[in-house]
C-alpha cells in the first residue's frame, strides 16, 4: 500500500510507517516511555528526510500524549503548578530551537546535527538505564537490596534564588529551576522531535527532587503543550510537518500502546528496563555507523 508523503516528497509503504509507529506505542506501553526518541531514528532508518522525520514525530507525540494526561489527572497526579512553569520554559525552548533549526538548515548541517544529538542522547541515557538495571538485577539474585536514594533536590536547585512552594510535589524551589529544565526540553523537543519524557522524568526526579506519584502524569502536562508548541512553529517557520506522515504513525502507536500496556502487567519490570537499555544503544550504535560510512549516492538532487 504505497502512500504519497507531500512534505518529504517520496512514495512510502503505508503499512511500514503504521507498523513503526505500532513499535513505539509498544515500547511505550510496556516501558511507561513517550516512544518519540526512537520513532525518529526509526523513520531516518526507512528513509525519511531527518528534518521531515523529527518534525512529524512532534505531532504524533502530541496526540499520544492527550489520553495519558486526563488518566493521571483523573487520580491526582499532575502538578499544574510545577507543569505550567515548565509549560512557560517549553514554550521559550521552542522558540530558540526554531532559530537553531532555521539556522543549522541553512547551513545545510541540519541532518548531521541531528543524527549527532541521537547518538550522544541514545547513548548516554542508554548506558545509564544499563548500568542501573544490571545493579538491580544483581541486587535481585544475591538478595541485598540496593539503599533506596534520599529524595532531594540537586544542591544547584537549592542554591537557585526566589523560592515557591509547590505543594503538589512536596517541594519548596526556585521557579528557575522548572523553568530552565522546561526549556531544554523544548529545544530538544524543535530539534529532534523528542517528547522529552526520558530525560525529563529522571531530572523531576533527581534534579528537581518530585515527588514520584506526579512526575509522570505532570511530564505528561508539559510534553502536551511543548509539543504543542512546537508543532505550531514548525509549521510555521520551517513548513517540516507532513501530516500523512504523522497521521499514519499515530494509527499506529495508539494500538500498539494498548498491546504494550496489557503486556507490561505480566513482564518483570527490571527486565524491561534492561531490554529498553539494550534497545536505545543498538539504535544509538546503528545512527553513528550512518554518520561514519560512504552512503552509495554521495549526492542527492533536490528541488529549489
Amino acid at each position: 500500500m504505497d502512500v504519497y508523503l507531500p512534505i518529504a516528497n517520496l512514495s512510502v509503504n503505508g503499512l511500514i510507517i503504521v507498523a513503526l509507529g505500532a513499535i513505539t506505542g509498544l515500547l511505550s506501553g510496556i516501558f511507561g516511555v513517550g516512544g518519540g526518541f526512537l520513532t525518529t531514528p526509526l523513520m531516518i532508518f526507512y528513509g525519511i528526510p531527518p528534518t521531515v522525520a523529527a518534525a512529524s514525530a512532534a505531532s504524533q507525540v502530541t496526540g499520544a500524549s492527550v489520553s495519558g494526561v486526563f488518566a493521571h489527572s483523573r487520580r491526582g497526579g499532575v502538578d499544574y503548578q510545577m507543569g505550567s512553569v515548565m509549560v512557560a520554559g517549553g514554550i521559550l525552548g521552542t522558540g530558540i530551537g526554531a532559530i537553531l533549526f532555521n539556522l543549522l538548515e541553512k547551513l545545510g548541517q541540519i541532518d548531521t546535527v541531528i543524527n549527532i544529538l541521537y547518538v550522544l542522547l541514545l547513548g548516554s541515557i542508554g548506558g545509564l538505564m544499563a548500568k542501573e538495571s544490571i545493579q538491580a538485577i544483581r541486587a535481585e539474585r544475591s538478595g541485598v537490596p540496593i539503599a533506596a536514594r534520599k529524595r532531594r533536590h540537586h544542591p544547584m536547585v537549592a542554591s537557585l534564588p526566589m523560592r515557591w512552594r509547590f505543594y503538589r510535589s512536596g517541594l519548596y524551589i526556585s521557579p528557575l529551576a522548572p523553568l530552565l529544565l522546561g526549556m531544554g526540553t523544548g529545544i530538544l523537543t524543535m530539534l529532534m522531535g523528542i517528547g522529552g519524557g526520558f530525560i525529563l522524568v529522571p531530572a523531576m526526579l533527581y534534579i528537581l527532587g518530585m515527588s514520584a506519584n506526579v512526575v509522570v502524569g505532570t511530564s505528561l502536562w508539559q510534553i502536551l503543550f511543548t509539543t504543542m508548541a512546537t508543532t505550531m512553529m514548525h509549521a510555521l517557520t520551517t513548513h517540516a510537518i507532513d501530516i500523512v506522515l504523522a497521521s499514519l504513525l499515530l494509527f499506529g502507536s495508539v494500538t500498539g500502546a494498548q498491546i504494550g500496556a496489557m503486556f507490561s502487567q505480566k513482564a518483570n519490570p527490571v527486565k524491561l528496563r534492561l531490554l529498553l537499555a539494550a534497545i536505545v544503544l543498538l539504535v544509538a550504535a546503528r545512527m553513528a555507523l550512518g554518520l561514519g560510512y560512504r552512503p552509495d549516492e554521495i549526492y542527492t538532487m533536490a528541488p529549489l
